[in-house]
């Protein structure tokens, strides 16, 4: 059974994520900035009641700053019991990969982190990251995520 893949973009390449993780995709929205939060974490929005952590990840994978514009997207995830936001620079569409169009994630020793990476997609030309984006929002660096989603708003 083939596996499916909302893509996005964040820079020159493409990255995917399991389709059942992904709640809605919206447009980018101003968001409140949570005092003391990594650079990564833009803040929180409230989204019908949630009040949803969002997280930037070109500043997350250390890509360079974004800039915002039309383009620009929110994803919005469910994700072990929780609603998170990652604000990428497009969304492409969503991709069918059997388990032979799945390659492992390179090893690249100590100078890369790749345990965010589940492997690569490949299809005809196309290259695709596949993120393993319950473990990139569970690590240490985002249980500032837990505290500023546990904020409420007043």
């Amino acid at each position: 059974m083939p596996n499916e893949f909302l893509t996005f973009a964040l820079g020159a390449e493409e990255y995917g994520v399991d389709i059942l993780k992904v709640q809605e995709i919206r447009g980018y929205d101003t968001v409140t900035r949570i005092p003391d939060a990594p650079d990564f974490i833009k803040g929180v929005i409230n989204l019908r009641g949630t009040i949803v952590p969002v997280v930037d990840m070109r500043l997350k994978f250390k890509l360079g700053k974004a800039d915002y514009n039309e383009f620009t997207v929110m994803i919005i995830l469910n994700i072990a019991h929780r609603v998170v936001g990652m604000v990428v620079d497009g969304v492409s569409d969503v991709m069918q990969l059997s388990a032979e169009q799945i390659r492992p994630a390179p090893e690249f020793g100590g100078a890369v982190n790749t345990r965010f990476i589940t492997g690569i997609g490949a299809l005809d030309k196309r290259m695709l990251i596949l993120v393993d984006i319950e473990k990139l929002m569970s690590g240490s660096d985002m249980s500032l995520m837990d505290a500023a989603s546990s904020q409420s708003l007043q």
